[in-house]
């Protein structure tokens, strides 16, 4: 269990279920206080999860935001209200997302703005305010946003998913990359700054292999094709890899532990493979 010196506060959204879950009760064990966000229809699962949290009897506050990150206003609205019920807001678990398996030529633009609506930009959202919500308490801070094995390699069937994916690796290097800046005067001059590093934040990404089957259901969209759900939950041992064994939600919550702790303060702009050995970087 990674330690911090203090009560910090933690959002994870996409928290009801699978990864979201398993990552808002680890960062609950290692003491932070938790706000758990996922859809209006998820209201109940997150009740159910608060309470589990709060059964742990290490005194966690929680906070329940309800919201679609997809949408600005409301994400703008989810992150300052987390920070005036908690105090504060010191790591953003930008989790939520949503899969889809199509080919490219079955796949609707509609389909494809859905996927990217939640998957990129509701990533985008949560760096951007939680970014704002850190800079403004001037002590550092903590983004891990959501990548895949399929993020870091394209796979058939998962044309949108995938480039979704893709897209929170971009993402994550520029949030933690430093930018030369060129600045016009009596001559051209070159100065460095960092987007989210100058303020000690540290800006990371999970890419978590096959998770197991009822993980894979539980983050599916609604309309994936069953057949195509149940090939791939059938295909799940063989992209194993080397540990010949999928990773699991635990395993997965077990990384963003560590990327969220006080330890992990050198790291930053990276990508992190949790896949057995299926994919190497």
């Amino acid at each position: 269990m990674s330690t911090t010196s203090c009560k910090r506060v933690a959002l994870v959204t996409g928290s009801s279920q699978g990864l979201g879950r398993a990552i808002a009760l680890r960062l609950a064990q290692d003491g932070f206080d938790i706000a758990l966000n996922d859809l209006p229809t998820k209201k109940e699962s997150l009740e159910v999860l608060s309470n589990e949290i709060i059964a742990l009897g290490s005194g966690t506050k929680t906070y329940i935001a309800i919201c679609d990150v997809s949408v600005e206003e409301l994400v703008e609205k989810m992150v300052d209200d987390t920070a005036k019920a908690l105090g504060s807001l010191d790591v953003m678990v930008a989790n939520a997302g949503i899969a889809l398996g199509k080919s490219i030529l079955s796949t609707t633009s509609e389909e494809w703005d859905r996927i990217f609506a939640t998957n990129v930009r509701g990533i985008f959202l949560c760096y951007k305010y939680a970014g704002k919500q850190m800079i403004k308490q001037s002590k550092g801070g903590r983004i891990i946003g959501a990548s895949s094995l399929t993020g870091k390699q394209g796979f058939p069937l998962a044309s949108a998913y995938s480039s979704s994916k893709f897209a929170i690796r971009g993402l994550t290097q520029t949030a933690g990359a430093k930018v030369v800046l060129l600045v016009l005067s009596s001559r051209l001059k070159c100065r460095l700054a960092q987007e989210f590093g100058q303020y000690d934040i540290t800006v990371n990404a999970y890419a978590p292999g096959m998770i197991s089957g009822t993980e894979t259901a539980q983050s599916a969209s609604p309309d994936i094709d069953p057949d195509l759900l149940k090939t791939i939950e059938a295909a799940a041992p063989k992209l194993a890899g080397p540990l010949t064994k999928n990773s699991s939600p635990n395993a997965v919550a077990s990384i963003v532990s560590y990327l969220a702790s006080e330890e992990a303060n050198y790291i930053t702009g990276q990508t992190v493979s949790v896949n057995g050995g299926a994919f190497f970087d």
